[in-house]
């Protein structure tokens, strides 16, 4: 017999949660930026979704739910680090993908770099994951006015490094 939390079952947890843990992986990367601690964060993060099973509402959407958790587990980990020293991803320049890869792709992953996590994360779920505006907010906690603000925002502090590169 599958233990149950609620009227929802392991397996039906698993169905729900399964979907979303790749796209839940690709938001603790950006916040992150460290794949092991990305890979824990999901992981943590979909233990505390079984936990919060019940917070599901059945309006609400599922993938914005575990997203939001997700993103609150990065920002836990991150104030757990704080002392530690900030790492950057580091880029292999010798590979055939650097090579491939375009300037303006180069450039614009250097310019993001430079945002903080909470500038970068909105941008993200809205272009990155082309997450519409409500389910931006929602996993920020915030309206879809407030998402559009923060996209807005981050955009904006984004443009004059590009324009720097050209």
């Amino acid at each position: 017999m599958q233990p149950t939390v609620g009227l929802i079952n392991a397996a039906a947890f698993d169905e729900l949660v399964a979907i979303h843990l790749d796209a839940g992986y690709r938001v603790a990367l950006a916040i992150l930026q460290d794949p092991d601690e990305a890979r824990d964060a999901v992981q943590d993060a979909a233990f505390k979704a079984w936990r919060s099973i019940g917070q599901l509402r059945d309006g609400r959407s599922a993938r914005s739910w575990f997203l939001r958790i997700v993103a609150n587990q990065c920002r836990s980990v991150r104030r757990r680090n704080w002392w530690s020293v900030i790492r950057l991803p580091e880029i292999d320049r010798t590979g055939a993908e650097f090579e491939s890869a375009s300037a303006a792709g180069a450039d614009l992953q250097l310019a993001l770099a430079k945002l903080s996590p909470d500038e970068r994360l909105p941008l993200f779920l809205h272009f990155y994951l082309d997450l519409p505006l409500d389910e931006v907010g929602a996993v920020l906690g915030l309206s879809a006015g407030g998402a559009k603000t923060r996209v807005y925002r981050a955009a904006k502090k984004l443009r004059p490094e590009l324009e720097l590169n050209l």
